[in-house]
């Protein structure tokens, strides 16, 4: 099987930037906020219009008229573009995509099983999603058995399934997909780091604290939609920062709103954002609440969101009815089904959520195995992915929290409300929302953006950090690459168990993972599917030297970057 990546390159260029570059390159900003203000647009606009072919049913053909504009767009725009890569924040931007992009691919190369604690299925329902609408299966198709339709909104699932129906429609190219569209949550983090920094260099210091981070690069390589999410609600998070300077343009309101509209139809994990940044907006508003140019951006951001909001909900709502719509999640039907009482769940997960597994008392059969590497990429897997400090970096929540306090002693006092009650807010409705009870801690769930958002000021205060702190947290990134990245491909791609485990790869060493890790790959054998790494059959030590490669220039990227 041959993989289509030249197509696949030019159809996500045209749907995923240029269909929103015509407007963006003429909106009031500066050329970063430019590229990325494009680049929401694009995705959304993308979105609707798969989805309007979808509920018309007109014929899948008519789903290149958007790379073909987006094309357009990128060519009526081409001057404006190269004036941009000229301005050098936007340059920094675009190269520390390519940067965190190109990564993340690298190590999706690698992988010929999803592995890691208890992550199984999802995946593999994405996957069913995404051919739901491209195939226009039936309504009442349940997936992996159970969900229906109105169980996960639709965004990223509509837009991977038209990407498909533009190149092949298969697993493979659905994952390659899945990483492109993920990888993009760095644009924002970018630009929130250099508005925090006031320092080119922020950027580029960004780029190499990503890469070196276990939760993003995980969660970039596993076919789901968290990542997508994340990306639109820190694109709305910035926006909201820059529509509260002053005489800030009406066009930061409507971006602020798309974003986070379009963060909710890609993984309802952005709603603890948005209820805070709602919140936010009203209360940093306050005093303006009289003035005529308040009240016209607050109605207009409310109605760009709602017409976003309605694009699904208005369908669901004909379709499926609005008890159905809004009750088939799992935190609400797992909520249901919880014996104990609420509040205490609550309780118990929020301080499972900060205390690490390895520092408390709880049930590990989870990650139980015979593999050695097996057992211990899992230890460090439930680690990274499920405690909120560690998802920072083994090290950098240590210098995060260091700053944030530094910061707060000179901050307003409005500023200081505002963060303080944003975080923990965050926090508290990001655990709460999940309704099981989770003895190993629920960081992965809804609070991703704001893993990143304390990289992105990480890097903004990387200069004043101090060259103590700085070697530290270089030595943590060291560590977190090793134990949570390279351990963790070196599981998935079976490559100890070829080069150490005596007589190779056998029934018994498949057996040796944990019970997760072997449904995954028989999913995967049942249904016959080819993984990336299957179809681009490149050898192991090519990827890693390009990786390497990779990492070399992201690293020397953010030593020698400084501001003009």
């Amino acid at each position: 099987m041959l993989l289509e990546l030249p197509q696949c390159l030019l159809v996500f260029a045209g749907t995923g930037f240029g269909l929103g570059w015509p407007v963006g390159q003429r909106l009031p900003l500066a050329a970063a906020e430019k590229i990325v203000a494009s680049v929401v647009l694009s995705l959304l606009v993308a979105f609707a219009g798969a989805w309007l072919v979808y509920v018309w049913a007109l014929p899948v053909a008519a789903l290149w008229l958007m790379p073909a504009l987006g094309a357009i767009g990128i060519g009526a725009g081409a001057h404006a573009l190269a004036e941009a890569w000229r301005d050098t924040d936007a340059r920094a931007v675009m190269v520390g995509q390519l940067i965190v992009t190109a990564w993340c691919i690298g190590w999706l190369a690698t992988i010929a099983n999803y592995t890691g604690g208890g992550w199984t299925g999802d995946w593999f329902e994405h996957w069913e999603r995404a051919r739901f609408f491209l195939e226009r299966q039936p309504l009442d198709q349940k997936f992996l058995g159970h969900d229906t339709l109105t169980a996960r909104p639709p965004l990223a699932n509509v837009l991977t399934a038209a990407w498909l129906a533009l190149t092949r429609a298969d697993f493979a190219h659905y994952q390659f997909f899945s990483t492109l569209f993920a990888s993009l949550v760095f644009l924002p983090a970018a630009l929130l780091a250099r508005r925090f920094g006031r320092d080119a260099r922020a950027i580029a210091v960004c780029a190499a604290l990503f890469v070196v981070n276990p939760l993003l690069v995980q969660n970039a390589t596993f076919a789901w939609t968290k990542l997508p999410a994340a990306l639109f609600v820190l694109a709305g998070f910035y926006f909201f920062l820059r529509a509260q300077d002053r005489g800030a343009p009406l066009a930061l309101a409507l971006l602020c709103a798309a974003s986070l509209g379009s963060g909710l139809l890609a993984h309802y994990s952005a709603g603890p954002y948005v209820v805070m940044l709602a919140g936010g907006w009203s209360a940093l508003g306050w005093r303006r609440r009289h003035e005529r140019d308040w009240q016209r951006a607050t109605l207009l951001a409310a109605g760009t969101g709602a017409v976003v909001l309605a694009l699904w909900f208005g369908w669901a709502f004909a379709i499926y009815g609005w008890h159905a719509t809004f009750f088939s999640n799992s935190s609400v039907t797992a909520a249901e089904v919880y014996p104990g009482n609420q509040l205490t769940k609550i309780g118990l997960n929020l301080r499972d959520t900060l205390v690490p597994h390895f520092l408390r008392s709880h049930d590990g059969s989870l990650i139980v195995q015979l593999s050695r590497w097996g057992r211990w990429s899992d230890w460090f897997f439930q680690s990274y992915q499920l405690n909120l400090p560690l998802a920072c970096g083994s090290v950098a929540w240590l210098a995060i929290l260091r700053e944030l306090f530094r910061v707060r002693r000179g901050a307003s006092r409005r500023d200081r409300f505002f963060w303080g009650a944003f975080i923990v807010g965050v926090i508290g409705l990001g655990v709460a929302a999940h309704g099981a009870r989770d003895t190993w801690g629920l960081a992965h769930i809804c609070l991703q953006a704001l893993v990143l958002l304390g990289l992105a000021f990480l890097a903004a205060r990387w200069s004043s950090l101090g060259r103590a702190w700085q070697f530290a947290v270089v030595g943590g990134g060291a560590f977190d690459l090793a134990a949570g990245i390279v351990l963790h491909a070196g599981v998935q791609s079976y490559a100890f168990d070829r080069w150490f485990a005596a007589g190779g790869i056998s029934d018994a060493t498949l057996h040796s993972y944990t019970e997760a890790s072997f449904m995954n790959l028989a999913a995967k054998i049942r249904h016959q599917l080819a993984f990336f790494a299957d179809a681009l059959a490149a050898p192991l030590p090519l990827v890693l030297a390009v990786l390497t490669t990779i990492l070399a220039i992201a690293m020397a990227r953010a030593r020698r970057v400084r501001s003009p």
